[in-house]
């Protein structure tokens, strides 16, 4: 089993910057890919970002692809996600998740864990 717990979420203006983070505990997570999904009110999850166990394989969504940048801390079981550049519509509830796999895929049925969220605000 894998706890997931995520923090550093918040009220950003528009083109500020945050980082949450994802702590990990139960077992080491340094085979698994890493990701994070959002799901804003009335729509479905959406992919943001993963991170292979290899350390070379990173995947985006195209919505956030040159503005997100996910690391991940093995020694610290604990995986980031820096945002720049921030727009309304990036507000959402943001998830941590590990894989039951290593590569870095966007599909969600690759994972097996799941934090609670985090809220993240972007105003105007």
């Amino acid at each position: 089993q894998v706890q997931l717990v995520e923090s550093g979420g918040g009220l950003v203006q528009v083109g500020g910057s945050l980082k949450p983070s994802c702590a990990a505990s139960g077992r080491t997570v340094r085979y698994s890919a890493l990701a994070w999904f959002r799901q804003a009110p009335g729509d479905e999850r959406e992919f943001v970002a993963a991170f292979g166990w290899s350390g070379r394989s990173t995947n985006y969504g195209d919505s956030v692809k040159g503005r997100f940048t996910i690391s991940r801390d093995n020694a610290q079981n604990m995986v980031y996600l820096q945002m720049n550049s921030l727009k309304l519509e990036d507000t959402a509830v943001y998830y941590c998740a590990v894989s039951r796999y290593g590569g870095a895929s966007g599909q969600q049925d690759s994972y097996d864990y799941w934090g609670l969220g985090a809220q993240v605000t972007v105003s105007s």
